[in-house]
């Protein structure tokens, strides 16, 4: 098991995973932070400043949402109050003594009205702040999208498509849900402490310093717990991306697994994991458990201490017994805030972190600035001039020098070598993926770099012995290089490419659906769909990836014939891994270690009994030469 696999994992919320890790209330949760939050939040903020507006109206509106609901209780007390001074008169038998119940209707009618204008102060704030969020967010999306259109091929390179896609998908999520909710609840949070605060001194100094003195007490408690437990939940994690990797490999290597006879050993070590994970996660759940009753166990005592003095107070006539009640509902909505504002601070670090690694994809160097008076080649004839080339992946490790390789229209290019030569690169380079060190690269005697690269990739069409077919119709997929062609067009190219009686026979013929997989068809037929989008873009250069060493020999006879109809009149460059299917190339280029080691057509380079002929022989030994020399 791979240890990028198990680390893949992490925090995924995949597999087994659920949720994640999350105690009580998500207080001991471990907190992903950022390397730099303050720049990460400023440039954050950037992207909320074009609705600066909207949030100051956010904001009034949380402050008088928030002010109507904390005003209800003194009100509420008010009430109270008169019913008990009512019963009060006439247990003591006060003659004409009753409950003013129009003064209470009027209460009720009061905090009626008051509770419907903070609910519509609350709708207003929500809908105006989702509004927000979803732009904030469509702006960053929209940014990462155009910087992934112009970051160079190297980055992909260096990045696997699951990191990008956390980037893009994951992380762009969690600051648009935060932006939509805990800044919301953030601005809410603190105008209730406030609100709070300031009405219960308002009823009684004495009895706020009780409420309040407990507080410490709980975040201290609070605290110890999540740093005892915190261990538990990394031990969890860790536990957690082992488990999901392991299950991974024996679920999409079971033939493997089952060919070699080691079933037991893959059972033995998922209930091994299996057992660590349980272990870590009970005792994480059950620590940071512990939290909320030792809270509420604090709390209630300093409601006790609140209920005894309030009562003296009420017997001494210093406050009314109303305001006891208004008092106790204060101190008990008192701790609600404090505990969404720990959470909150949690969340919006994982958001700053989940910014800063979308800002670092969108501080990526980009490719080269394109060519202000770019040239066109309005009749692209297919000529191609390597001239001096030197080329690295990294500047300190040069791995093509002094290539010198001139083409001439119509030609068919074939490159061979071991695995690592530099085949690929070449072609890289040719579509200017990558950036050449040195050297000039001509098509028809125009630098490369003089060309905009979109206009210089359309002179290519690419067939590679790795499909790609996207999501769509059979059509579609076809006429992707030439979105204008017309349905006679897209037909003639399958008939070209051997491909239109397999579509036809298919129950929606060009309307079949591929799914992402194109697994609804075989590989053969896939490579034939690919030839046939290349023949109807009708490209002046070829580049092929030799396509057929995954298929049958009666698919690959029809893909060899597809490919001869493509190639014909064009130039071509073929990365051949057997060499039997190149012995007609005009021009064959021996790579190794990225140098061009060896140049001629097949005859000449067997009659120097070089590197190509060492190749060409050891392909040709044991039981299938037979059928390669055919």
């Amino acid at each position: 098991m791979s240890e990028e696999r198990n680390g893949s994992r992490k925090g995924s919320g995949g597999g087994f995973g659920g949720r994640g890790p999350l105690g009580p209330g998500g207080m001991a949760m471990p907190v992903v932070k950022a390397k730099n939050f303050k720049g990460s939040l400023k440039r954050l903020l950037g992207y909320l400043k074009p609705y600066r507006m909207k949030l100051l109206f956010v904001f009034v509106m949380a402050i008088l949402s928030t002010a109507f609901s904390i005003v209800s209780p003194k009100i509420m007390g008010k009430a109270t109050t008169k019913l008990f001074e009512g019963i009060m008169l006439k247990y003591q038998q006060v003659p004409g003594a009753r409950v003013d119940f129009d003064y209470i209707l009027q209460i009720l009618l009061i905090l009626i009205g008051l509770y419907l204008f903070s609910a519509f102060f609350s709708y207003l704030q929500q809908y105006i702040m989702a509004g927000v969020a979803q732009r904030t967010v469509f702006d960053l999306r929209k940014d990462v999208n155009e910087k992934l259109t112009n970051l160079p091929l190297a980055f992909f390179d260096a990045h696997t498509h699951g990191e990008i896609l956390s980037r893009v998908t994951n992380d762009v999520d969690n600051i648009g849900s935060t932006l939509q909710q805990s800044l919301t609840q953030l601005i809410t949070s603190l105008v209730t402490i406030v609100g709070i605060l300031i009405m219960m001194l308002t009823i009684s100094p004495l009895m706020t310093l009780i409420a309040v003195v407990t507080l410490p007490l709980s975040f201290v408690v609070t605290v110890l717990i999540a740093k005892r437990s915190q261990k538990y939940f990394a031990a969890q994690q860790k536990e957690l991306g082992t488990l999901n990797g392991h299950v991974e490999e024996m679920y999409t290597g079971h033939q493997i697994i089952k060919a070699f006879g080691r079933e037991d050993e893959s059972i033995d070590k998922f209930n091994e994991t299996n057992e660590k994970l349980y272990q870590a996660g009970w005792k994480a759940q059950f620590i940071s458990g512990i939290i909320f009753p030792l809270m509420n166990f604090i709390s209630n005592i300093g409601y006790v201490l609140v209920c005894v003095v309030g009562g003296i107070f009420v017997l001494k006539h210093k406050i009314e017994i109303g305001d006891v009640q208004a008092f106790i509902q204060y101190s008990r909505q008192f701790n609600q805030p404090i505990m969404q504002m720990a959470n909150i601070a949690n969340i919006i670090q994982s958001t700053i972190a989940s910014a800063e690694r979308v800002f670092e994809l969108l501080d990526e160097v980009e490719e080269k600035p394109e060519a202000e008076n770019a040239t066109v080649l309005q009749f692209p004839r297919g000529e191609v001039k390597f001239q001096q080339v030197d080329f690295g992946y990294r500047e300190d490790v040069p791995l093509i020098e002094n290539m010198n390789i001139d083409v001439k229209a119509g030609q068919t290019i074939a490159i061979v070598g071991p695995t690592g030569a530099g085949k690929t690169t070449l072609v890289n380079l040719l579509m200017r993926f990558y950036e050449i060190s040195a050297g000039k690269i001509l098509v028809d005697g125009v630098d490369i770099r003089e060309m905009r690269r979109g206009e210089l990739r359309s002179l290519f069409g690419m067939v590679l012995q790795d499909t790609w077919l996207f999501n769509g119709t059979i059509r579609d997929n076809i006429a992707y290089g030439r979105t204008a062609a017309t349905e006679e067009e897209i037909v003639r190219a399958a008939q070209a490419a051997h491909a239109d009686h397999f579509i036809r026979t298919l129950p929606e013929g060009y309307d079949t659906i591929l799914n992402e997989e194109a697994s609804n068809i075989s590989q053969g037929q896939k490579q034939l769909l690919t030839i046939a989008r290349a023949i109807l873009a009708d490209p002046a250069i070829l580049i092929l990836d030799e396509a057929t060493s995954n298929v049958d020999t009666r698919t690959e006879v029809l893909i060899q014939r597809a490919m001869r109809t493509l190639m014909k009149g064009r130039t071509s460059f073929v990365i051949a891994h057997r060499l039997s299917t190149i012995r007609e190339a005009d021009l064959i280029l021996v790579m190794n270690h990225g140098s061009i080691i060896e140049m001629g057509n097949h005859h000449e380079l067997l009659a120097t009994g070089g590197f190509y002929a060492d190749l060409y022989q050891s392909q040709f030994t044991g039981g299938n030469s037979t059928s390669e020399a055919s």
